[in-house]
């Protein structure tokens, strides 16, 4: 079995850790960082060129794929999936998963519960929206943040209109949503793997900080989901179509609320809040998808034709 992980740094502890679990296999396994590769496309052919040399067809793609170039990166998964390589998550699942708004948008249609969230333009008045969004305290969230970074707490109606005003003054995207006083600063990660929760952690803000991230200085502990719990995580992972991902979840007067599914979730806190062996999942969901190659990989694969839509 040939793999490629398509990360742009492989000393960080979830690319080790995959590539830990890949051996354990005894599989070839590499890391390929995407924004080196460049695409040739041909009648019939495409061809992934890396560092100067033709990239030998792989089994299966792991999309360790960076917020800042998710435009790039999906690029790259799409060109290897219409090569009928395996990915552990497809090209638009990732895409959808990375715009705030139209993730949130498709957990609706599929009746997925989550706090109320109010998007307008910057034409729009702050009023309305504080309006729209059930008063203060309300959260605000910059579509381009991650990991935390871009997310603001206002606690007074007042307050909320100076912060919408001086954004929307500067032409910024934001998400106004519900504050969910119950969750206390706490969070739920599922780690979701071919249709399967495979591990949970319970994440706690900072003191004095309502946002959960552990990059923003919280804490994770392992967590036991309960059935609306699971349900909801399953149910989240499958309208996003991704076959790995880390469904944010808290908890309310109302159950169980989405806050966010990431197409590319971090395995060390879980990892070492759990002491499950996430990586190895993955590797047993590649396993069961994919048939490795039995005669020495070609540089080059012609596509089938119903692919040329993937």
């Amino acid at each position: 079995m040939l793999v490629y992980i398509l990360s742009r740094n492989k000393t960080l502890y979830s690319t080790k850790r995959l590539i830990e679990a890949a051996q354990a296999k005894e599989w070839d396994v590499r890391v390929i960082d995407y924004l080196k590769c460049t695409i040739e496309i041909m009648k019939g052919e495409l061809v992934v060129h890396y560092l100067g040399e033709v990239l030998p067809t792989p089994d299966a793609i792991i999309p360790r794929i960076g917020a800042s170039r998710t435009f790039y990166g999906t690029a790259m998964v799409r060109h290897f999936e219409m090569m009928d390589v395996f990915s552990v998550s497809g090209n638009l699942a990732i895409a959808r998963s990375r715009d705030k708004l139209r993730s949130l948008q498709v957990l609706s249609k599929h009746e997925v519960d989550m706090p109320k969230t109010v998007f307008a333009s910057n034409k729009s008045t702050a009023k309305d929206v504080i309006a729209l969004s059930g008063g203060a305290p309300l959260v605000l969230k910059i579509l381009e943040g991650t990991q935390g970074v871009g997310v603001v707490l206002v606690d007074s109606e007042k307050a909320a209109k100076s912060v919408l005003e001086a954004f929307y003054g500067m032409d910024v995207n934001l998400l106004v949503q519900e504050f969910i006083a119950e969750a206390g600063g706490a969070d739920i990660r599922a780690l979701v793997v071919g249709g399967e929760v495979v591990g949970a952690m319970k994440r706690q803000g900072a003191e004095g900080d309502f946002r959960s991230n552990l990059h923003q200085g919280g804490h994770a502990t392992a967590y036991k989901l309960n059935r609306k719990e699971k349900a909801m995580a399953l149910a989240a992972a499958k309208a996003m179509g991704l076959g790995v991902c880390g469904v944010d979840m808290i908890p309310s007067s109302r159950g169980p609320l989405v806050m966010e599914v990431n197409s590319s979730p971090g395995l060390e806190g879980i990892e070492k809040s759990t002491k499950l062996d996430i990586a190895g999942k993955i590797m047993d969901y590649i396993e069961k998808n994919v048939t490795p190659q039995s005669s020495a990989t070609p540089k080059k694969r012609k596509i089938k034709r119903d692919n040329i839509g993937a």
